[in-house]
């Protein structure tokens, strides 16, 4: 068994704490979905851009995921000049087969980063 890393982005509407829960919960159903993610298998770490801070998104995946096992951390991204804005991302680490080949998720105005 090795660990790999998932990431993934979305864009937040507004510094609110129901627009970063609505963005949480929609990136981390995505990436359940997509890896077949199972909390028994995982740690991961939130990044907000620092026009993000209404809220964790980490209470969002314990409370409405039940995630409360996982080792969960959010902190702020580097502020780079002309870097995106009101950007979420996140970083799971998976437990797993060798062959597993995560599957990255970049939604809204994140899909860009990848372009």
């Amino acid at each position: 068994m090795q660990s790999k890393g998932i990431r993934g982005a979305i864009t937040v509407e507004e510094n609110t704490e129901n627009s970063i829960k609505q963005a949480t919960l929609e990136l981390l159903s995505e990436l359940v979905r997509a890896n077949k993610i199972v909390e028994s298998d995982i740690s991961h770490v939130f990044s907000l851009t620092e026009d993000l801070n209404a809220a964790f998104p980490a209470k969002f995946a314990r409370l409405d995921f039940g995630w409360k096992n996982a080792a969960m951390m959010c902190h702020h991204e580097l502020n780079v000049p002309n870097s995106l804005p009101k950007c979420l991302r996140i970083l799971i680490v998976v437990n797993c087969e060798d062959k597993f080949e995560p599957e990255f998720v970049y939604l809204k105005g994140a899909a860009k980063l990848r372009g």
